[in-house]
């Protein structure tokens, strides 16, 4: 059999970390495989960080980041130089990721290519095409376009199949994201003494930087914050402050010099994943660190009012608490006087994988190639 010339695609850092222990695993079986990675770097500076991290040298960088994007110039630019990328490669199938507008675009240039896709992290929904903003959407349209979707879990596999997608290409794997986390804490214990946190208290790590949290909800979720170190003399917050001015304003404003509030810079996915496994409770509205954290047992309360990844609200390490500022208040506070509750979550356990998810993928599509010749 000739080798299987898969493309893979993405631009961002979430999912650049999803995708690299797939590339990884498809690059272990040259015999089989021919890994092409293509990125369009659609957010430049902290897709290359990962790329560094798991060594993956793109054969295809679109380089599209520019000052001020929007929607509509990075779909354009990923529709239309996929184009010349599947004319070069020849890919036999497509590898898109999850709900970014690089992941959508791509799927839809391949589409026009008649080239299959297949999409990793297939079958999340909200099931609300306004939240979150564009994701939603963009997950749905490349779940139409796909030929084969490797869901993370029962529940995105069943929402595939009340989309009407034909069962006999749905997979159950886990997610990605659970192989590059376990990857990286194993091999790499990054060196946190920067940012100045005192051993003594009990770190709170915050992430905040969806575009529904614009605005008033972030600075809720600031104000929060400044009530929970007034109140208690045992935390501290660890804020890596997302870079686009609409989190940077506000965030800046109202937390600045606080005491026991490290605002510090986006990081770096190794030395994250060392601040999770460091930390006492998680606040978030990323959708990876939801996976994320619950295999390293902290619990984590979501600062949104839906999530695409209710099961691990359904196994209770998982919270959605939203963006009221009493509410994220009292959330926090009961985990920090209530050992049982905070037992009860950091011990839940994580629907998510267990690290073989990529291996999983690779060899469906080994399979699924195999039946065609």
């Amino acid at each position: 059999m000739a080798r299987i010339r898969v493309l893979t695609v993405f631009g961002t850092r979430p999912e650049a970390i999803k995708m690299a222990p797939l590339v990884k695993e498809l690059e272990k079986r040259e015999d089989t495989f021919k890994s092409i990675v293509c990125v369009t770097a659609q957010h430049r500076q902290m897709l290359d960080q990962v790329l560094k991290l798991f060594r993956i040298y793109p054969d295809y960088d679109l380089n599209i980041m520019k000052p001020n994007q929007d929607l509509w110039s990075i779909t354009a630019e990923v529709l239309m130089l996929m184009k010349e990328v599947f004319e070069k490669s020849k890919p036999d199938i497509v590898l898109v990721h999850g709900d970014t507008t690089t992941s959508m675009a791509a799927a839809l240039s391949a589409f026009y290519a008649k080239i299959p896709v297949g999409h990793v992290e297939a079958g999340l929904r909200t099931f609300n095409k306004f939240y979150p903003f564009p994701e939603e959407i963009n997950r749905v349209f490349a779940d139409e376009l796909s030929s084969y979707h490797f869901a993370p879990t029962e529940t995105s596999v069943q929402n595939l199949i009340n989309s009407s997608v034909d069962k006999k290409h749905i997979y159950k794997t886990g997610n990605t994201v659970i192989d590059a986390l376990l990857h990286t804490i194993e091999n790499n214990k990054a060196d946190l003494s920067y940012i100045g946190l005192n051993p003594g208290l009990k770190t709170i790590l915050l992430t905040s930087h969806r575009r529904e949290n614009f605005g008033e909800p972030i600075r809720n979720i600031c104000k929060a914050v400044l009530e929970l170190v007034k109140r208690n003399e045992n935390i501290q917050f660890v804020y890596p402050v997302h870079l686009n001015p609409n989190v940077q304003q506000p965030v800046r404003e109202l937390l600045d010099g606080v005491e026991r509030v490290h605002l510090i810079d986006p990081m770096q996915y190794a030395p994250f994943c060392t601040l999770m496994k460091e930390s006492h409770i998680i606040m978030t509205d990323s959708g990876g660190v939801q996976e994320e954290a619950p295999s390293l047992g902290k619990p984590v309360l979501v600062l949104r009012t839906t999530t695409e990844r209710p099961e691990a609200v359904e196994y209770g390490t998982v919270k959605l608490v939203g963006t009221d500022t009493q509410k994220i208040v009292d959330e926090v506070q009961t985990l920090l006087d209530n050992p049982d509750e905070y037992k009860k979550m950091s011990e839940s356990i994580n629907p998510y994988g267990d690290g073989l998810a990529s291996k999983r993928i690779v060899e469906i599509i080994e399979k699924e190639f195999k039946k065609q010749e």
